[in-house]
């Protein structure tokens, strides 16, 4: 049987990969898992109660867009967390932010641009969800540097003209997987009248927001609102698994212009999974609740001061200005992976299966991404070992 050329060239997923470097190796202690970005922080005790309360809606089909309340407890958020108003018509509930990152490059990518094949920008390393989704719409994917030199932000900017006028989307991550670096109001007001100069989107990966150690990130719609950008010409993302550690809810949503949620919302109707009712319902009461998404970055406050402590004598550590990943120089980054897990029982994930080659450089080769999400004294002990084997 035949098979889609278009996707013959991904690469294995990173998890794959990574079980295929370690897996045949007995770890060296303990197994401590710091790979996978699932949050492992309690999730909120209503939870349940909700969900016991909706479970006679299973027995119903879902609001496709999102019901009225859900949307309306979005817009509130959105208004009290970035003081810029969305209506309900420019919202559409999400099974996830992957499945929206994707399906709406798919709804709102052109097929040609300006008569040439449309280009779709994406920082490198990155969510590999943008790369499938350019592959997806028929796009040329370009990978931009987001390294120290950058601040770990793409400079888009710097991009060639020619390229930029062929852009459809420009992917962004604040703050950003895998480095934790924040993307500052005035790169997003630069990129948002650069996405105007050369007519593309900017679709704003903003699902960890609501992690950060000093200050707010600010988001790309309030930053669009003051500088009077087109609300048409960015979409932003946001999940209630890392702010509220509901993973396996698979709920968030997409907040953009009419035209654009339109468009997004027609895809939908057709070939999207909206969200079960009494997982809408839960997920109206958490995007109404601060108290433990407060509570929640307290526990995160805890393991940056601690993991500020434990590597203080490494001159290379930088903690992350949001999120929950730690981005680990190391001379390779596989290497360092397979000689934790041999020697001390600790998992991570090398950098490179978070990036792409370019060039011949590979970003992401020279790092580790390290996840923050186990309890605080589980982390702790993985920290001490992972400084002790690599760092001493």
């Amino acid at each position: 049987m035949d098979y889609p050329e278009r996707f013959a060239n991904l690469p294995e997923y990173a998890f794959p990969r990574l079980r295929a470097l370690l897996d045949s190796h007995a770890p060296g202690g303990e197994a401590v898992a710091f790979t996978i970005g699932e949050p492992r922080h309690p999730m909120p005790a209503f939870v349940g109660e909700v969900l016991a309360q909706s479970l006679a809606e299973f027995g119903k089909y879902p609001a496709n867009d999102g019901t009225p309340e859900l949307l309306a407890a979005i817009s509130a958020w959105l208004k009290r967390r970035f003081h810029v108003e969305v209506a309900e018509n420019r919202i559409m509930a999400l099974n996830g932010t992957r499945e929206g990152l994707f399906n709406a490059a798919v709804a709102l990518s052109p097929e040609t641009k300006r008569s040439k094949k449309p280009v779709v920008l994406i920082p490198n390393p990155f969510y590999q969800v943008y790369a499938v989704a350019a592959v997806e719409v028929g796009a040329e994917p370009v990978f931009v540097p987001a390294t120290e030199e950058t601040g770990f932000l793409p400079d888009y900017a710097s991009l060639p003209a020619e390229v930029l006028d062929r852009a459809t989307i420009a992917y962004l991550c604040s703050p950003a997987n895998p480095q934790g670096a924040v993307a500052p109001r005035d790169y997003l007001a630069q990129l948002l009248h650069l996405a105007e100069k050369h007519d593309f989107r900017v679709f704003a990966d903003e699902c960890y927001s609501e992690l950060w150690r000093e200050a707010p990130p600010p988001g790309a719609l309030e930053v669009a609102a003051a500088e009077g950008i087109d609300p048409e010409r960015v979409a932003v993302f946001h999940s209630l698994s890392k702010r509220s550690n509901l993973p396996g809810l698979r709920s968030g949503f997409v907040a953009s212009g009419v035209e654009n949620i339109r468009h997004i919302r027609r895809l939908r109707a057709y070939a999207g999974a909206p969200l079960p009712l009494p997982i809408q319902r839960v997920s109206e009461r958490v995007w109404a609740d601060e108290a433990h998404v407060v509570e929640n970055r307290a526990l995160y406050a805890e393991k940056y001061a601690d993991a500020a402590e434990i590597f203080a004598g490494v001159n290379s550590f930088r903690l992350p200005d949001g999120g929950f990943f730690l981005w680990l120089p190391v001379p390779d980054g596989e290497e360092a992976a397979l000689k934790l897990w041999r020697e001390t029982g600790v998992r991570v994930l090398p950098g490179a299966y978070l990036a792409r080659e370019v060039n011949g450089e590979n970003p992401g080769k020279g790092y580790i991404r390290v996840a923050l999400v186990a309890p605080r004294e589980e982390t702790q002990r993985g920290l001490i070992r992972l400084r002790d084997c690599l760092y001493t």
